[in-house]
């Protein structure tokens, strides 16, 4: 039993905690009533309604807060879905955006947002506490806007014209005036709400006439005694006066200077000078009320103000000055001999001579000025600065820069010192060539077109003036002259060197200042390490161990501090083989002449010895002596006259016949019967030669020939067989003779 009930407590328990959960807000809605927009004064409803569902037993406690612009302006707890909050009466201040947010335990919902507008602003109220008060016053106004709400500010008009403006976060508000006018006045208010500016401006309030009084017992008097006009050195009083004797402030004044200051009635005595002519002003001021009078004073002059002048105008040191002080008698009351003179330099006396002499010098510079004085009156001239002029010192002639022989150049004519303004002249050959006159910081600076030579330099001089007695002039320009380089000129030691020794290069310029810069050039590329600078005309430069890589043509380039750089021609270099190339060379081609020789020799040998014995065989059997019309006869042809020529000796292509047939008698059995076939005898020069008995035997001998082409074809083997024809034919012709 107790189990049971134990368990019916938890069920229930657990049936709580899962009912408290089950809550759920579906919706918050906010409407406004009678509209969202309506006029100031109405009575304004705001209702926030929220649909929920939950488990609960009961209502669940709703949080109710209404937001204003996004600030919380009203909040309620309440077991109730809905809540209004009333605006009675609705006013401007009240224009805006409105939310609603319910929060139900951790549960929270925002309805939408509803925008309010109110029109229409409350007339203000303006009240004074006084409406009668004299002139400079103060009165305290108040506006008021009984009804309104929010952060207001208010306007206030003085004869509609805005005179202040205050804000204030209550709808009254009270300020001071001050009355500063003797007319009467008229006031009145505005107000605006600063949050909602977009309202505009309320109706102007009431008007209030306020009557302001004069105080005529603050006007004062002013007088002078004996009169308004009067002479230099006469005692004048001028007297201020006033009625009203209360707390007040008396001011006597001219040009903006206060002269005298009390606090009632008074006068002012003086000895007046002709500078105290004038408007003389008596003012009262009591509070903020301001009274004032002015009067005219005239004063004549006995004398004028004394003159101070200098001759001669400007004085150099060294030179003699004299100052004289002068006034001349206006009134005639006095004489010109009443008048004294006072001169002063830098506030000092130094005579009481109207005229003063002195000579010029640094010490006699200075603030020089006089006084004229009679019957008390003390005048004192403009002061005269003097300053004695510095004469002119010898200017110095200087190059600025570079001079280089054919080139523009700049030159400045200076002098140390001397006073301003000072005038510069150029000259050439003692000729004036420009000029220049200097004020201040600037220069004297000359351009100089061009020199030819070094030597014109030293035409040039200039002159200094500042003075009509003091011209100075200088020395004789000096100055380092360069002059440019001319084109170089290369120079090899030789135009054709051996490779492997050494070429040398020399560049030289018939003018140019020193130092000057050479620098050599293989086919228009710098060499390594060329660049020399050298104080002479003429600089060299050695190609070690030259190469056939570097033969070509070379150039070289020469320059100095004038900038300019010049080029010399281009010498072309060859670089023939070295000794032992050439050997090397030769013995080559001696060896490979040889190596001909010996082809050639050994390839007709082995061509020739074959068909000489084939020849030999056909040549025994033909006949002793063929006529003239066979055709083996007529196809030998040996012209025996040209190949003597060319070869010294009779000759079958270019060889030898004797030779030949000598260099093969080791090669077969036949080398021996065929050398005395073929081998002439010895020529005798004292033994005659047989003419032959048949004319066409001589006919044969005289006009054979022998057709000969490339080894190895068929019209050569013909030829050397109609050759051997010839000579056994011959041989046996002679023993036949026999």
């Amino acid at each position: 039993m107790g189990a049971g009930l134990l368990w019916l407590g938890l069920a229930g328990l657990w049936q709580a905690l899962g009912t408290r959960a089950a809550i759920t807000i579906d919706q918050v809605r906010l409407t406004v009533h009678p509209g969202n927009e309506v006029v100031s004064g109405t009575n304004l409803i705001l209702r926030c309604e929220a649909d929920v569902s939950h488990s609960l037993s009961r209502p669940p406690t709703h949080s109710f807060s209404f937001l204003h612009n996004g600030q919380v302006v009203y909040s309620k707890n309440i077991s109730a879905s809905v809540v209004e909050r009333t605006f009675s009466p609705a006013r401007v201040s009240n224009s805006g955006q409105y939310e609603c947010t319910v929060r139900i335990e951790d549960k929270a919902k925002t309805s939408n947002r509803q925008t309010l507008r109110i029109t229409g602003l409350q007339t203000p109220t303006m009240k004074v506490k006084s409406d009668i008060v004299s002139e400079g016053e103060d009165i305290i106004a108040t506006c008021s806007a009984a009804e309104e709400t929010g952060t207001l500010m208010f306007l206030f008009y003085e004869d509609n014209q805005e005179v202040k403006s205050e804000v204030s976060n209550t709808n009254t508000i009270s300020i001071t005036l001050t009355m500063k006018k003797l007319t009467d006045i008229y006031l009145h208010c505005a107000y605006m709400v600063v949050r909602h500016p977009t309202a505009g401006f309320s109706n102007n309030s009431n008007t209030v006439k306020v009557f302001v009084r004069d105080l005529k017992e603050l006007i004062p008097q002013i007088s002078f005694s004996p009169s308004a006009s009067v002479v230099e050195g006469e005692r004048v009083a001028i007297k201020c006066e006033v009625q009203d004797r209360s707390a007040l402030e008396m001011f006597l004044t001219k040009d903006g200077t206060i002269l005298h200051r009390f606090h009632t009635s008074f006068t002012y005595s003086l000895t007046v000078r002709e500078e105290d002519s004038g408007d003389y002003v008596c003012k009262t001021e009591k509070g903020s009320v301001q009274k004032k009078v002015e009067n005219r004073l005239s004063v004549t002059a006995l004398f004028t103000r004394p003159i101070l002048t200098m001759s001669p105008y400007e004085v150099f040191e060294g030179e003699f000055f004299k100052l004289n002080c002068s006034s001349s008698v206006i009134s005639n009351k006095i004489s010109k001999e009443d008048i004294k003179y006072v001169l002063l330099k830098d506030g000092q006396r130094i005579s009481t001579n109207p005229i003063f002499r002195k000579s010029a010098s640094l010490v006699n510079n200075g603030k020089y000025s006089c006084w004229a004085m009679a019957r008390g009156v003390n005048k004192t001239s403009l002061p005269h600065l003097l300053k004695a002029k510095v004469p002119v010192s010898v200017p110095v002639l200087s190059a600025v820069g570079k001079v280089i022989v054919g080139r523009p150049f700049k030159v400045l004519c200076e002098a140390k010192n001397g006073t301003l303004p000072i005038t510069y002249t150029l000259l050439k050959d003692h000729t004036p060539v420009d000029s220049r006159v200097v004020n201040g910081t600037e220069r004297a600076i000359f351009t100089i077109t061009s020199i030819r030579f070094p030597g014109e330099i030293d035409s040039f001089t200039c002159q200094a003036y500042n003075g009509p007695r003091f011209i100075r002039t200088s020395d004789a320009l000096t100055a380092p002259v360069i002059v440019p380089v001319s084109e170089p000129m290369l120079k090899p030691q030789e135009t054709t060197v051996t490779e492997g020794s050494d070429l040398v290069l020399t560049c030289s310029v018939q003018e140019g200042s020193y130092p000057i810069t050479f620098t050599w050039y293989h086919n228009k590329l710098l060499l390594l390490y060329s660049r020399q600078e050298v104080q002479s005309s003429k600089g060299s430069h050695i190609v070690k161990m030259i190469t056939r890589d570097q033969r070509g043509d070379y150039h070289c380039e020469a320059s100095n501090q004038a900038l300019e750089t010049k080029q010399s021609k281009p010498a072309r270099i060859g670089v023939s083989l070295a000794l032992w190339k050439k050997a090397l060379i030769g013995v080559l081609c001696i060896l490979l002449l040889v190596a001909i020789v010996v082809v050639l020799t050994v390839f007709f040998k082995k061509t020739s010895h074959p068909r000489r014995k084939r020849q030999a065989t056909e040549l025994s059997v033909k006949p002793s002596r063929p006529k003239s019309g066979d055709p083996m006869r007529m196809s030998l042809t040996l012209d025996i006259e040209d190949n003597t020529v060319l070869n010294g000796t009779p000759c079958v292509m270019g060889r030898n016949v004797w030779s030949e047939n000598a260099s093969g008698s080791d090669s077969d059995d036949h080398t021996d019967e065929e050398s005395e076939l073929v081998q002439p005898e010895q020529a005798d020069p004292s033994r005659e030669i047989p003419m032959p008995k048949n004319a066409e035997d001589e006919y044969i001998i005289q006009h054979t020939e022998v057709q000969v082409s490339t080894p190895g074809v068929p019209e050569q083997a013909e030829g050397q067989a109609a050759l051997e024809y010839v000579q056994l034919n011959n041989s046996e012709q002679e023993t036949h003779d026999t």
